[in-house]
């Protein structure tokens, strides 16, 4: 669905916005590759039980949302605020992926009247910078991109691990292939959005949030992305916040155990007061 949204320093535009299923609300922010549809097989299956609200981030040209060059990092947090307005939306979960797990968390410190429960999965930490591998692929994006993609093949040991074998697992991977394929990501834009951590302090943002909060990574030795150990790291800045392990998989838990994760979801969110409200008054 396509909604337009205006402020009052931004022009009126049409934010590209998926919306599938009923239940609570649940807005779901994807990596840094930037296009929600890499995170499909997560968006189905939730659906069944949530209304999942998702959109590619605010730069990628399929979004149609606002980018503002001078916000930077804090546009695609503005950006999950404007998506709920733009749906009449006073309260939700919110849930982040890796680097939208960032996003998720900074938009929670900012607008804690407006999330019901946070979720992080396999999210990069407030203290992340790139590390020398990262700031190497900086250097040329677009030329080493082929690189990028070649030693990204190891995550096909995590799908393989995921559906219990080669002869489910391969055929998934190469289902997720296409999709990036046919939805693909900028790696200028990629670059970009590491480039905008620089210099921020959100650590400082998000010590004060005591909201229900659910982490969750893959196993450690399956997570080639983003160690478990850090984003491990909400533990101890939140020491209220639950922690689970999604089994058999490593950073790509929302697509290749997405039925697992919702089970997850649902057993952390039966204890959470405003989603259970939300329950009832759907129900």
């Amino acid at each position: 669905m396509s909604k337009r949204s205006a402020t009052a320093e931004a022009p009126a535009y049409e934010m590209n916005i998926h919306v599938a299923g009923s239940g609570p609300p649940l807005v779901i922010v994807p990596g840094i590759q930037g296009r929600w549809e890499w995170m499909r097989p997560g968006v189905d299956a939730l659906s069944q039980h949530y209304r999942v609200i998702t959109f590619s981030l605010a730069d990628e040209p399929t979004s149609g949302a606002y980018f503002d060059e001078r916000r930077g990092f804090s546009s695609y947090v503005d950006q999950v605020e404007n998506a709920m307005a733009t749906l009449g939306l006073s309260e939700a979960i919110i849930c982040g992926v890796s680097y939208g797990g960032l996003i998720a968390a900074t938009f929670a410190a900012r607008h804690p009247q407006k999330v019901s429960a946070l979720v992080l999965l396999s999210a990069l930490p407030p203290t992340w910078r790139a590390n020398d591998r990262a700031r190497f692929y900086l250097r040329a994006p677009r030329l080493l991109f082929p690189v990028f993609v070649l030693s990204s093949l190891r995550l096909a040991r995590e799908m393989v691990t995921a559906y219990g074998g080669p002869a489910a697992g391969v055929p998934a991977a190469l289902r997720h292939a296409w999709n990036v394929v046919t939805h693909p990501g900028s790696p200028a834009r990629m670059a970009r959005r590491v480039q905008l951590l620089d210099g921020l302090d959100l650590t400082s943002e998000m010590q004060r949030l005591s909201l229900p909060t659910l982490v969750v990574t893959g196993e450690d030795h399956l997570d080639y992305a983003v160690p478990p150990a850090l984003t491990r790291e909400y533990l101890q800045l939140w020491p209220q916040a639950r922690g689970e392990v999604l089994s058999r998989t490593g950073h790509l838990g929302v697509i290749t155990r997405p039925e697992a994760l919702s089970l997850l979801l649902d057993a952390f969110l039966a204890d959470v007061p405003a989603v259970r409200r939300d329950r009832r008054m759907i129900g």
